[in-house]
């Protein structure tokens, strides 16, 4: 995946998802905490440098921290030196849905688990090669899966 193609993904739609989780925002309270909640399920940011996984190096795998879809490989996390952990790509294409997010008066694309509309963060075309991607994720929307 390139810039290009989250540019394109984001304007005219993305990739079909593996599978659908669907629940109201009472039942995502029912399992997530009242940080959680405020950032997968209403878009919100946690302070940088406060995440778990912002200086985070075990190896694994992360899933979306309310479905479980596996969305990034720690191979793939970098220091970005943003305050957020960071990762040059997903796990598969059709994890990661692209938003295009005009909020607070700055052009951005945001990234959602496709599974769950899960607000993870946003992606930016300033990480490293061979992808140029820089996944900025917050901690309270993922979960590192060890082995």
């Amino acid at each position: 995946m390139k810039w290009l193609d989250v540019i394109q993904l984001a304007t005219k739609g993305n990739l079909v998802p593996p599978q659908r989780v669907e629940k109201s925002d009472e039942e995502w309270k029912k399992i997530l905490s009242t940080e959680e909640f405020t950032v997968a399920r209403k878009k919100g940011t946690e302070r940088p440098w406060s995440g778990e996984y912002c200086e985070a190096h075990e190896p694994g795998l992360y899933a979306c921290r309310c479905c479980g879809t596996l969305l990034f490989d720690s191979r793939t996390k970098f220091e970005s030196g943003t305050g957020w952990p960071s990762f040059a790509e997903s796990v598969t294409p059709n994890v990661i849905k692209y938003t295009k997010d005009t909020s607070y008066g700055m052009v951005r694309i945001e990234v959602e688990c496709n599974v769950c509309d899960c607000h993870l963060g946003h992606v930016f075309n300033d990480g490293p090669a061979p992808t140029g991607l820089r996944y900025c994720i917050n901690s309270l929307s993922i979960k590192l899966k060890t082995s």
